[in-house]
């Protein structure tokens, strides 16, 4: 806030000391200040109601500043072309130099989302970076095989932990219920441990967007920004991002994905632990954690038995396998 009350105080006196100029040309020195002072002022004043975005970064200024030059030099050299005398031609010129590097400057520093977001990330971003940017969210955090994942080099690029996601891992571990509790502060000491390992490139990523937007909205809105993907476990998260056109990474389908492949009539040797739903069915699983359900198995309930594959089904949770024993 003290960055912008400097711009426009400056404003004003560069605006007075440019009608001073204007009005010793002309011969009235007192009227050219106040014309200079009550122009920028309206400006300053059209600048305030305009609609507010929240104000970050020095990197922003500079880069609107020299928006505003570029503009200001096109706009001039368009201008010149115009028969409008010598003496007014400069005076022009110079008031759009403070006009356009004013308007850059200010809606730069309020536009942060679309300035300070973009330049360390799209703009200037490392060549060295083959697979680009990889947003973590919360749940991929806490699950904690996003790092073994990455030590593999199946997947390459720069990890990114946006700072609201770790003020939600915060909540959770300051949460006074007992599982989020615990979730919260898995989710930090994965992440401390991730940074630590020379094999992922984990950053943290400073920015925020302002508003009540939940974590989800703002991911799939930076994403788009650093034109980065998301690295989820959340299958609500993976859908809605979808239908927005980000590239998703979720860990439950690669698990799914690498999960051993079975073929109908492929003996299994499965100990059933629970009674199914229907009548008869008894239910296992492999050690990947497939669902195997056993159909005439309640029978043989705790023990380890031998079946063979009758029919395989791919659900959103997962494979689940239909078997039978043998007889």
């Amino acid at each position: 806030m003290m960055t912008l009350l400097f711009i426009r105080a400056f404003f004003l006196i560069i605006s007075a000391v440019v009608g001073y100029q204007i009005g010793a040309i002309n011969g009235d020195a007192f009227t050219g200040v106040i014309v200079g002072v009550c122009g920028g002022a309206l400006l300053i004043v059209v600048e305030a109601n305009l609609k507010q975005v929240s104000v970050r970064g020095l990197s922003s200024m500079v880069f609107g500043l020299l928006l505003g030059i570029f503009m200001a030099n096109l706009v001039s050299d368009i201008i010149s072309l115009l028969p409008l005398g010598d003496v007014l031609k400069p005076v022009l010129r110079v008031v759009l130099t403070l006009v356009f590097s004013y308007l850059g400057a200010v809606m730069a520093l309020r536009g942060k989302d679309e300035f300070n977001l973009i330049i360390p990330y799209v703009r200037f971003k490392r060549q060295d970076l083959r697979e680009g940017v990889i947003i973590l969210d919360t749940s991929a955090i806490i699950d904690g095989r996003v790092g073994d994942i990455f030590k593999t080099g199946f997947l390459a690029g720069r990890l990114v932990v946006p700072r609201f996601v770790l003020h939600e891992l915060q909540r959770l571990a300051d949460s006074e219920d007992d599982l989020k509790r615990q979730r919260g502060r898995r989710g930090m000491e994965i992440l401390k441990g991730m940074q630590k390992d020379t094999a992922a490139d984990v950053r943290i990523h400073e920015d925020d967007f302002s508003g009540p937007e939940s974590v989800d909205t703002k991911l799939v809105k930076l994403s788009k920004i650093m034109d980065a993907r998301i690295c989820t476990t959340d299958f609500n998260l993976s859908r809605i991002a979808s239908f927005q056109g980000v590239e998703m990474l979720n860990i439950n389908d690669l698990v799914n994905a690498v999960k051993p492949v079975v073929f109908t009539g492929e003996e299994l040797e499965i100990r059933l632990v629970k009674e199914g739903k229907e009548a008869g069915q008894a239910i296992g699983y492999l050690e990947d954690g497939t669902m195997v359900v056993v159909s005439d198995g309640r029978k043989a309930l705790g023990s380890t038995v031998k079946a063979y594959v009758t029919s395989a089904l791919q659900t959103q949770a997962g494979r689940m396998i239909f078997a039978k024993m043998e007889r």
